[in-house]
């Protein structure tokens, strides 16, 4: 089987993506599990090399078929959107509209299946925005451009996935969202992007909303017979492996020693905490559900202007993002 193509775009050039780029792709390793490819201005990562002292050729290319995918050269697509000079830890319209045709272009490349999956370096909201393109961020861009409706955030770490049936919600709006139509979509989403990623039968874990799952009305209003049961029981219908809803409190830990390939969450706080504990450095946050198959996995962290250009940027995020759009990119 070939290694996988990764789409790895470069993020705002002010910020720390062009430097955690660099120094992720100076691993040998990276090159044995992937052929990876940055979208972005060769220039830009060419004023990194001594920065963070690392010994590697950059190689501008248009097309796939020019990429070398040799350790040693990071291959580019070059949109030569940018000057070498732009200062760092500034925002700007400039690096934000370049930001917005990195993805753009990456997502191009996978719609074509010229890639297997796109991996992000982080943007600024507000570069974004003075770049003329009203987006929240990534996910939102992504949904755009695929013209996807459904989709989901899923959050990993070595030892745990997890995915979203609401992200960023009040705790009460986003109980009063769920119901069984999402309650099954997201599994679905779980359950084919799993198998697509050569999982056979992926066993997925729905999370209760009350404690304890409500134990049979004692806490709540019936929200798991509501909202979360029927959407189960559809899933369970058309032969995918689900169960619960299970108490919060212990269902993680169970997944964790490996009982379940992915927990179902209810609401942002519930899926995250587990996360964040469980492997904070190593936590990467996944866009799922867009049309075309196409995964998106991300870095974990902002664009960290206060120390952009100073060789201060760990690359132990992007690693592990790379890391997921391996494990997650069609089989």
């Amino acid at each position: 089987m070939k290694k996988p193509i990764i789409a790895i775009t470069m993020g705002d050039a002010a910020g720390i993506g062009p430097e955690i780029i660099v120094k992720a792709l100076y691993y040998k390793d990276v090159f044995e599990k992937c052929r990876p490819l940055v979208f972005g201005d060769a220039n830009i990562l060419k004023r990194i090399l001594p920065i963070v002292n690392v010994d590697v050729d950059v190689h501008p290319i248009t097309d796939v078929t020019q990429a070398t995918f040799k350790h040693g050269t990071i291959d580019v697509i070059d949109l030569n959107l940018l000057p070498a000079d732009i200062p760092f830890g500034q925002v700007s319209g400039q690096a934000g509209n370049a930001a917005y045709h990195y993805l753009a272009t990456a997502v191009s490349f996978a719609q074509k299946k010229w890639v297997d999956a796109i991996c992000t370096a982080p943007l600024n909201k507000e570069a974004l925005h003075l770049g003329g393109h009203l987006f929240p961020g990534h996910t939102e861009i992504l949904a755009h451009l695929t013209h996807t409706e459904d989709f989901s955030m899923m959050l990993t770490t070595p030892s745990l996935r997890v995915i979203h049936l609401t992200t960023h919600l009040g705790l009460i709006d986003a109980i009063a969202s769920i119901n069984p139509e999402r309650t099954y979509k997201v599994i679905r989403l779980a359950h084919d992007t799993l198998v697509n990623a050569g999982f056979t039968h992926p066993k997925i874990a729905v999370c209760g909303i009350n404690p304890h799952a409500g134990e049979n009305g004692l806490f709540g209003y019936g929200e798991e017979e509501e909202k979360l049961l029927p959407g189960i029981k559809q899933a369970q219908l058309e032969g995918i492996e689900v169960s619960g809803p299970w108490p919060a409190d212990t269902l993680f830990f169970r997944a964790g020693r490996g009982d379940f390939d992915i927990v179902v969450a209810c609401y942002h706080d519930q899926g995250h905490v587990p996360i964040k504990v469980m492997g904070i450095e190593d936590g990467v946050n996944i866009t799922v559900g867009l049309k075309g198959g196409i995964i998106r996995t991300s870095v974990d962290h902002g664009t960290a202007f206060d120390i952009a250009g100073k060789n201060i940027a760990d690359e132990k995020s992007m690693l592990a993002a790379i890391q997921a759009a391996i494990e997650l990119a069609p089989k």
